[in-house]
């Protein structure tokens, strides 16, 4: 069993590596990929824990990228599609171009955390404050918005209520997510720019939930009709992979996009999406439902498709 969708404490997950590394060790996973938002700077330490307990680990990454046009807004205006998008078999050294495509996915999200910190505080969170987020974080580069989150019910409950699973997505919804009243947006990079900046390297890149970034209503139908024009295209700008084995998907949905992205010639990547206690009903390797499993056979076809 292996799981290629993970998040550790360098950007929106619970776990340090270290700890995330124990964790599917302990439930006999056989290989993981860290695929933190942005960064690849918890990879030194994943990697000599891995080692030690004897799992192998996939160096990766998952960064949210400008693809398509859409429309975004309640008047129907178009505008970038935001699409997550997971790399594997990354090049690590920090000079190289897509190493410097994530700096700048960094710098970016630095700016935004300053600008959310400001506006937030404008609207009541007075008690808000980069200090509190890095002791929540552990460092000022992993703040994001799940920290975010977690202070405004500790700092301020008269706004946001207690915490519960209700009111966590309800924040989201209101404040945080895209057309929340303190809603920042990225500026984020071209599809292409970030595959062309991998070029020669062996990276391997797959379109991350892909049924949360094509979708509105998810029904088999709707899959059927959409997915497999999408995948096409995907496929053509360079991007191998799809997530069919989704943590949060049924499994129903899961066989019909395996079969899907087996029928457009990519491969059928997965994992959990694990997030730790920020996401507590979604198990390290076992995904939401607790019935995921994302069969050994698809590192093999990663590693093929690097190679190739």
């Amino acid at each position: 069993m292996i799981d290629l969708h993970t998040h550790s404490s360098f950007s929106d997950g619970s776990d340090t590596p270290t700890q995330l590394a124990q964790k599917a060790h302990d439930i006999g996973l056989t290989a993981i990929s860290l695929t933190d938002h942005d960064t690849t700077l918890s990879h030194e330490e994943m990697a000599l824990a891995c080692e030690r307990l004897g799992v192998e680990l996939v160096t990766g990454v998952e960064v949210s990228l400008r693809e398509g046009e859409f429309p975004t807004t309640r008047d129907g205006h178009a505008g970038p599609r935001s699409i997550h998008v997971l790399g594997y078999f990354l090049p690590l050294e920090p000079t190289h171009p897509l190493q410097l495509k994530l700096a700048e996915l960094r710098g970016d999200r630095e700016t935004r955390n300053e600008l959310l910190v400001r506006t937030l505080q404008d609207l009541g969170f007075e008690r808000l404050n980069f200090d509190y987020l890095i002791g929540l974080a552990g460092k000022r580069e992993s703040i994001g918005r799940p920290h975010f989150a977690r202070a405004m019910f500790e700092l301020h409950p008269e706004i946001v209520g207690e915490r519960t699973d209700e009111s966590w997505n309800r924040l989201f919804i209101e404040w945080l997510g895209t057309g929340g009243r303190a809603y920042i947006p990225k500026t984020s990079i071209p599809l292409e720019d970030f595959i062309d900046s991998a070029s020669g390297s062996g990276a391997v890149f797959s379109i991350a939930h892909p049924l949360v970034n094509y979708l509105e209503t998810v029904t088999p139908s709707a899959i059927e009709r959409t997915m497999p024009k999408v995948m096409a295209s995907l496929r053509e700008r360079g991007v191998l992979g799809i997530e069919a084995y989704y943590g949060s998907t049924d499994a129903h949905l899961r066989a019909l996009m395996v079969k899907l992205t087996r029928d457009a010639g990519m491969i059928p990547t997965g994992g959990s999406d694990y997030h730790g206690t920020y996401k507590e009903d979604i198990a390290l390797g076992l995904g939401l439902s607790g019935d995921l499993r994302v069969p050994d056979e698809v590192l093999d076809e990663l590693k093929a498709a690097r190679n190739s």
